[in-house]
Formats: structure tokens, C-alpha cells, sequence
């Protein structure tokens, strides 16, 4: 009876400050909190919610000594609740307990959580940067004999730092605070600090660096201590995109540090060890290290203990290169960091002391190499690559990237060599010049990427529509690292924002995104420029011209998505602006209302095949999309004024396409896949002439054999509208196809990630054009959406935010006998699945606490539909049961419901 009364009872879990669990560092002076709710019992709901917080989790029992108390609150929200109590402190623990009352008005439970402040002021920091004096750089490139694999642009190896300093007596709290111009390791005591990899990630430098806190309470002794850090050239002042320019020209000319650590003593005192002109300097071990061109890690110059005390010999003071601290900000989301390790599935000798690795996926990260008995000097080196051809790495595709790590022996019987400083996109290793025979253990992938919360499981019953999944969770852990890139082994990794518009619903799924794509987000708009355009990238480096359409409008449906997914309100009041002045950018230069003015480098529906989609039609109703989302932004935001000019905008916009592009018969001009699903899904046709429309473009797949042309713009709603719109066979038709095009023809070849082109690889044609194919490209991917969405069926109404009115509508079909997927929303977990079996087809759907669900069960017998042998409106949570066209539509409250009908096309007697 305990235990169910435990279940039953409505439950705050997933508790989360600022988007992140129990983060350290908070930047912001109101943060937000926000809780998730779980219960089994049916139409569980909070009515309400009291929030307290102190500075000691003991605390939070006594009223006398409560930081903040809400006081009770009647919402049936957990949702990004703002901070209303007292000012934060800079460098505090806050600890935060939520208590929560269920639908009757009865108590329910409650949880507890803390989030610590990072640096909240100015006067906060006492560092400067330092590093090597720039003078001391040289300005030449690499001299001719010296190896290329070494080279990455700057003769100059990373920085080794080091400060010494003495403590009384033990602390009772350390904190670190840190960042680099470039990317770093601290090293405290011998000890790396954190886990955070590529720190401080990638933002508009200019206009903010990330600085990262550790909690390093556990490595600071009494006695002597020494502080450290390697600091590499990272984006800062590496190779960055495709610029052949010197990469010093982007952000700077060298690598820099500044840190501060904290330390708080038991008798209150407090100890500072900051970034100053009293540092030293030294190269090191890692001779060069560059993201895109790999790392060489010389072992015979690795002084043991360097980073611990005693171990300075060598060093020269640093130069101290600025007192400002510059733009920091703290680091809002989560880091990059290693998430798991593939051992090699397969070692294949190639030659003497020469082998090839297969670890059997795709991925983006760096190789772990154990060595043995090698003798000191021996140049051990490691190429990466995505793909073989006649058994060799195919490296073409890498253009100036050269993915190539270098391992120069100590001479000892075991060594290990793991590089730091670089990341590669890779399934395949070649190892050459290793000392006898390699052997599988000794050779490990380790898979990197921003480390956002997975949250999403998709499966079915067909094994390649499975490995689809798979392939699209793999591209994206793979580009999203630390700014959502197009791919993750050439010379390019660029935050793309039509890559990212286009694959952000499926990434939500996936992941929780929120904080990912939230500060994402703020580079965007840090890129765009006095007239209101956008850039192409963000961070803007290699491309400073006009976005295209579809690109630019990236950062209008971007924030949107994050609204309606989230519940982020915050980042659309810091969007809109920028958002309203993309629209007003394209009005401006197109007053007929046809954008075919400013369009940048228009790129259309980038690698169609076959077909070409009018560009100026394309931008049109990216046009007429932005400024619909702008409309309803403006809405939700309270700006009435700006709702209803944006509104009108839209109509007019929607009229100039009409009259431009439809015929009378329902023809869209260019007759192309993505001509038509532009129109259908941005409601661009009158509608008596979207089943015309629909004919069309279920004709031109038909006559294709059922195979599509759309490229990245046109793939995310290929199979949506032709759902949608009563043509699934077709969808699950596309869905299924392991015919050149389809994502099935590239799994059928071996695929592990989404490619770039479909015809990437062909039989008929061997590799496409090595200036741009890569195998780990996720925007083709973006028929994820599709697969939680309408063949598992989570989704959530028109009008809903952040899955409060849920809409399930499972769709059978194609070779499909059942599917399933659930969903870590930010109220909790939705589930839905389906099975058809013996004529009947079974659906399981869970609907978290405070949600309602309108659920769509296809079934020719409306009712037919039962749960546990009673007939479904009679049971507890059902609220009610009607016939459609789709078949029953139940709507329900929360709760877990397995319910059962005659399948679509099945027989049943009752």
C-alpha cells in the first residue's frame, strides 16, 4: 500500500536553474527555475507551487533563516520561474526546495536543488591576461624540411603557465574561474581540473568570452600548491572555416589566460590566486596543436611534475598581455565533453609497422594510443578519415584539413598518447609506423560533443528505418560541438544557420537543446549588422556578406522553435528585435513583396538533385514564414501593435506569392518537390487549391518512383505535408526507399551518419566532388521530427507551448508492424507507441502530470477502441471519445493509457 501510495503521489523531479542541473557558475542576476512533474495516478496536476532558498541546504527547514520564500502560488506551472528574492551574491551556493500541491488543493511532494553564481560584477576580477610576449612570435611560415603534419600556420607551440603559492592552513572551498584566448586545460596539483574539453568554446569573441567555474575544494592543500594550464590556439587564433587567409586575422594573433582562484578558509579569510605578471612560461611536450590540423605531442620533452610544485625549472616569466578582462560572460550552457569511448572493432595490418582501424561508426572526437616498446624518437603517426576506398583512407574530402596527429616516443616500455587540443571527424584510423603488432585494446575512439542532455528514444520495427535514427543521433552529437556545425571533418565546421533552422525540431527531440541553441542564439544576432542583416554563419568568420534566404531566417525560426519547445520566453525578448529587423531588412530592398532583392549568395534548395526550385519562389516564402513568426512573436510578447503590422505584412506577402507562383490549376512554379511542400506547409495556397497542389506533388514522386529531388530546405517537410495531407504511403514510401536517392540507399552503403548529398558516394558514379562531401552532415537528416512526431506520434497542438496540450497521433503505415518513442519534455515524460496485431492495433501513450492530450487512434470502428476490456470513454482520465475522419480522437489528462481498436483495414467483433 506504501508503494502505491508513492506512485500515486504527484512528484517535482529534473529539477534545473538556468536550463542545467545544479550548474556552478550562473551568470545571471535572475535566474530561473524550473521543475519537472511525474505521477501514476490519472490526471495528476499541480495547482499550485511554494519555492524557498538559503545559502545552507539546513536552512531551507528553518523560516527564519530562508533567503527567499514564494510564498504558496497558485500555477499549475514548473517553468522557468524567475528568482525573485534577494540580490545574488557573486561566488554563493543558493539551495532552492519545491513544494508543490496537487489538483484537489492536497499537499504533494517536493524537491530540492542548489545552483552556485559565478563572477557577477566587474570589480569581481582581479586577473590579467598573460602569455607569451607577442614580439617573440614569429611572422613566417613553417620552414620547408619540417614535417607537415606538424604545421598549423604558427611555429609557436601551445603555452605552458605555472604559478606557485603557499597555504597556512587546509581550505574549506576552492573555486576556479578561468578562460583562455584559445582553448585550455587547468591543471592544479598535478591534477587536470573538470572534464570541460575545447573550454571556453566558441562564441563572438569581440562581443563575449566564456569563462568556466571548477569546484577544485578537493586539490588545493595546505602547504604548496601549484596552479597550471596548457592554452592552445584553439578558434582564436587557429585555423578556423575555409579562410586561407592567416588565421591570426580572425580573433587574434596569440593564445592568452586569465584565471582567478578563490579560496575560503574556515576562519572567513579569504585567498586570491590570480592571472599577473608573477606567472611563468614554458613550451611544452605538445609541439603543435591546431582543431582542424591535429596535434603533435613530442614525449621526450615532457617534464614530469611541471604542473605541480617544485616543477618550474625552465620557465621564463609571462608577458602580461591586457589588464581589462574583456567581454566574459559565464559559460550558460553545457560544455563539450567526452561522453563515451568505442573500442576498434576491427585492426587491419596495411603494411609494416601500419594499420587500419575500424571503429565501426562515424564520429567526432580524438583516439586514445596505447604504445609499446617504442624506442625514444620514433614518429608514430595518425590520419583519420570517414571513409575507405579499395581499403585506404579517403582523404580528399578533408580539403587543407589535415586530421593528423603525431606521436614522437619517450622511449618508455608503456606510453599513452591522447590528444587534447584538436577534434576529428572519423570512423577509420591509420596508424603507421607502431612498433610491432597493434592490437585492438590498444587503440580507443573517444566520442566528443556539447554535452546536452539526450532526452529523446525513437525505435521501430524496421531495422533500417532504426539505423536512420541512429545515423541522425550520431550527425548530431558530431556537429554540435560547442556551435551547431555543418560537419565535422573538413576545413570548414561552421555554424550554419539553415543547417540548424532546418534540423532544430529533430535535434529537440533528440536532446534537450534549450541552452545549446539559446546562446547559439545570441552570436547570431551578435553577427548581424546595422541594416538588420544576418549572416550565413555564427560566429561570423570565412563568410561576412547578407544571408541567404532560408539562412538568415535561421535566427527568426530558430527562437521561435525554442518558445514553443521550451517555454523560453527570455530568448525570444532578446531575438525579437533582431528578428523584426530581418523582416523589415527584406521589405526594405523588396517593396513588391517578392524577395528577389539582397538575397546574399542565394543558394536555393541546396543539393537538390535533378531539379532546380525557383530561388526568388524559395525566398519569397522564407519571406512570408519570417514574418508570420514575427507576427506571433509580437504576440506573445504583448507588442500588439508590432502582432498586427507583421500580421498585415504577411497577408500581402502571401498574396504577392500567390499571385506570382500558383496557377489556377494548382501548379506551383518550377514544378519541383520543394516548390510545392513550401507552399502547403507555410500556407501559401487558397485553400481550394491545396488538394490540387497535393496531386501535383504526389505526382512528380510517383513518376520519380516513389524517390525524392528535395534538397536541405525541402527534406524537413517532405514527409510532414504529404502526411498531412492524406498521402503517408508516399511518405513511408520515401521513408523506405534504399534506392539512389533516400536515406535508405546511403544506409544500404554503410552509412553510419547522415551525409551531406545524397549522392555522396554512388554506385553508378563513385564519390562526388571532394570540394564538398562529407559523410557526418546532419541537415538531411531532419526527417527525425517526423519519425517522433507523426509514426510514433508525439506532438503537440497549433496553439500549444512546451507540450501543455499534447496531440498524439500515431500513424501505421509503410513496412512498419509498430513503433514507439518518448520524450524528456520540459512537464515531464510523454510516451506514445502502436503495434498491430491479429486485426487490432494497440496504442500505449504516457501524458505527464498537468498536460492534457488530444489522442488520435486510426481505426475504422470508432467504437471499437477499448482499455482493459471496457470500453474506453468509461474509464478514469478519458474525457471524452468522438468519431473523425482520422478515426477516434480521445481526449485524456494525464496518466498512462493502453488502449486497443480494430486496426486500419482490420476486422473485429465485439
Amino acid at each position: 500500500m506504501t508503494h502505491t501510495l508513492e506512485q500515486n503521489l504527484l512528484r517535482p523531479y529534473g529539477l534545473q536553474t538556468e536550463q542545467r542541473h545544479e550548474p556552478l557558475g550562473v551568470g545571471e542576476h535572475h535566474p530561473r527555475l524550473s521543475w519537472k512533474l511525474q505521477s501514476d495516478r490519472r490526471g495528476a496536476a499541480q495547482s499550485a507551487y511554494r519555492i524557498t532558498a538559503a545559502q545552507r541546504v539546513a536552512d531551507l527547514d528553518d523560516a527564519t533563516r530562508l533567503l527567499w520564500d514564494s510564498g504558496r502560488r497558485e500555477s499549475g506551472d514548473g517553468l522557468l520561474v524567475r528568482w525573485d528574492g534577494p540580490v545574488l551574491q557573486s561566488a554563493t551556493r543558493y539551495h532552492w526546495r519545491v513544494e508543490v500541491w496537487d489538483e484537489t488543493g492536497a499537499a504533494a511532494g517536493q524537491a530540492q536543488s542548489w545552483f552556485e553564481t559565478g563572477l557577477l560584477r566587474r570589480d569581481d576580477w582581479t586577473a590579467v591576461w598573460i602569455g607569451r610576449d607577442p614580439a617573440s612570435l614569429p611572422h613566417v611560415d613553417p620552414p620547408q624540411d619540417r614535417e607537415p603534419e606538424e604545421a598549423n600556420g604558427f611555429e609557436a607551440p601551445p603555452l605552458y603557465l605555472r604559478r606557485e603559492f603557499e597555504l597556512a592552513q587546509p581550505p574549506v572551498r576552492a573555486r576556479l574561474y578561468a578562460t583562455a584566448h584559445g582553448i585550455y586545460e587547468p591543471r592544479l596539483n598535478g591534477s587536470r581540473v573538470g572534464d570541460a574539453e575545447l573550454a571556453p568554446g566558441w562564441t563572438e569573441y569581440q562581443q563575449r568570452l566564456q569563462y568556466q567555474t571548477y569546484d577544485v575544494t578537493s586539490l588545493v592543500r595546505e602547504g604548496r600548491n601549484a596552479l597550471g594550464a596548457i592554452v592552445a590556439d584553439g578558434w582564436w587564433c587557429g585555423h578556423v572555416g575555409f579562410d586561407p587567409r592567416r588565421p591570426a586575422q580572425h580573433y587574434g594573433e596569440c593564445p592568452g589566460f586569465l584565471a582567478q582562484l578563490v579560496i575560503d578558509f574556515a576562519d572567513g579569510s579569504q585567498r586570491v590566486v590570480a592571472t599577473d605578471g608573477g606567472w611563468a612560461e614554458s613550451p611544452g611536450a605538445i609541439r603543435s596543436a591546431d582543431l582542424l590540423m591535429g596535434q603533435h605531442f613530442d614525449a621526450r620533452e615532457h617534464v614530469a611534475g611541471w604542473d605541480s610544485p617544485g616543477g618550474g625549472d625552465g620557465f621564463q616569466p609571462v608577458a602580461v598581455l591586457d589588464t581589462e578582462p574583456g567581454p566574459l560572460v559565464a559559460e550558460p550552457d553545457h560544455p563539450v565533453r567526452v561522453t563515451r569511448d568505442l573500442p576498434a572493432m576491427q585492426v587491419n595490418r596495411r603494411g609494416a609497422g601500419r594499420f587500419i582501424v575500424d571503429f565501426g561508426q562515424n564520429l567526432v572526437g580524438r583516439v586514445r594510443l596505447t604504445v609499446r616498446d617504442a624506442a625514444a624518437g620514433r614518429r608514430i603517426v595518425l590520419r583519420h578519415a570517414e571513409i575507405l576506398t579499395d581499403g585506404e583512407l579517403y582523404l580528399d574530402n578533408l580539403r587543407r584539413a589535415r586530421a593528423t596527429d603525431v606521436y614522437t616516443a619517450g622511449g618508455e616500455q608503456v606510453e599513452v598518447f591522447e590528444p587534447q587540443f584538436t577534434v576529428h571527424g572519423f570512423r577509420y584510423l591509420e596508424v603507421d609506423n607502431y612498433p610491432g603488432e597493434l592490437a585492438g585494446t590498444d587503440v580507443v575512439a573517444r566520442v566528443l560533443h556539447s554535452d546536452t542532455p539526450w532526452t529523446g528514444h525513437f525505435e521501430c520495427s524496421d531495422q533500417m528505418v532504426n539505423q536512420l535514427q541512429s545515423n541522425i543521433a550520431w550527425g548530431q552529437r558530431g556537429n554540435f560541438v560547442a556551435v551547431p556545425t555543418d560537419c565535422p571533418q573538413r576545413d570548414e565546421r561552421l555554424g550554419w544557420l539553415a543547417d540548424a533552422q532546418i534540423f532544430t525540431p529533430t535535434a529537440s527531440r533528440n536532446a534537450d537543446v534549450s541552452a545549446f541553441f539559446a546562446r547559439w542564439m545570441r552570436d547570431v544576432v551578435d553577427g548581424q549588422d546595422a541594416g538588420g542583416a544576418f549572416r550565413d554563419v555564427a560566429p561570423v568568420v570565412s563568410l561576412s556578406r547578407e544571408a541567404a534566404p532560408a539562412w538568415g531566417d535561421g535566427a527568426v525560426i530558430i527562437p521561435w522553435h525554442l518558445w514553443r519547445t521550451y517555454g523560453d520566453r527570455r530568448v525570444l525578448e532578446r531575438c525579437f528585435d533582431a528578428m523584426a529587423a530581418w523582416v523589415a531588412h527584406i521589405k526594405r530592398h523588396n517593396p513588391d513583396l517578392r524577395w528577389r532583392h539582397r538575397t546574399g549568395n542565394s543558394y536555393g534548395d541546396w543539393l537538390q538533385l535533378e531539379v532546380t526550385t525557383p530561388r526568388d519562389l524559395l525566398s519569397t516564402a522564407y519571406f512570408a514564414r519570417s514574418t508570420q513568426i514575427v507576427a506571433q512573436a509580437a504576440e506573445v510578447l504583448g507588442r500588439h501593435e508590432q502582432a498586427a503590422q507583421h500580421q498585415a505584412l504577411h497577408t500581402a506577402i502571401r498574396a504577392a506569392f500567390i499571385e506570382s507562383y500558383v496557377g489556377d490549376d494548382g501548379t506551383v512554379e518550377g514544378g519541383t518537390q520543394t516548390g510545392y511542400l513550401l507552399a502547403l506547409a507555410f500556407g501559401l495556397l487558397p485553400q481550394e487549391l491545396v488538394p490540387k497542389a497535393v496531386e501535383h506533388l504526389a505526382a512528380d514522386i510517383e513518376k520519380r518512383g516513389n524517390k525524392l529531388t528535395t534538397g536541405f530546405v525541402g527534406v524537413a517537410l517532405l514527409c510532414p505535408v504529404l502526411a498531412d495531407h492524406g498521402r503517408a504511403d508516399l511518405a513511408y514510401a520515401l521513408l523506405h526507399q534504399t534506392e539512389f536517392p533516400g536515406w535508405g540507399y546511403s544506409i544500404r552503403h554503410g552509412a553510419t551518419t547522415i551525409w551531406e548529398r545524397w549522392d555522396g558516394w554512388t554506385d553508378h558514379s563513385g564519390f562526388q566532388s571532394a570540394t564538398m562531401n562529407s559523410f557526418n552532415h546532419y541537415s538531411l537528416g531532419s526527417v527525425g521530427d517526423w519519425l517522433f512526431g507523426r509514426v510514433a506520434g508525439i506532438d503537440q497542438a497549433s496553439g500549444s507551448v512546451a507540450y501543455r496540450e499534447l496531440l498524439l497521433r500515431p500513424l501505421p503505415g509503410g513496412k512498419l508492424t509498430w513503433a514507439r518513442a518518448e520524450q524528456e519534455t520540459v512537464r515531464g515524460q510523454v510516451a506514445c507507441g502502436w503495434s498491430i496485431a491479429d486485426g487490432r492495433i494497440t496504442v500505449t501513450v504516457t501524458v505527464p502530470p498537468g498536460s492534457t492530450a488530444s489522442l488520435e487512434i486510426p481505426t475504422p470502428e470508432p467504437g471499437s477502441v477499448r482499455e482493459s476490456d471496457a470500453v474506453a470513454a468509461d474509464q478514469p482520465g478519458v474525457l471524452g471519445v468522438e468519431a473523425s475522419a482520422a478515426g477516434a480522437i480521445l481526449r485524456l489528462t494525464s496518466g498512462r493509457y493502453t488502449l486497443t481498436a480494430v486496426a486500419p483495414g482490420g476486422t473485429f467483433t465485439d
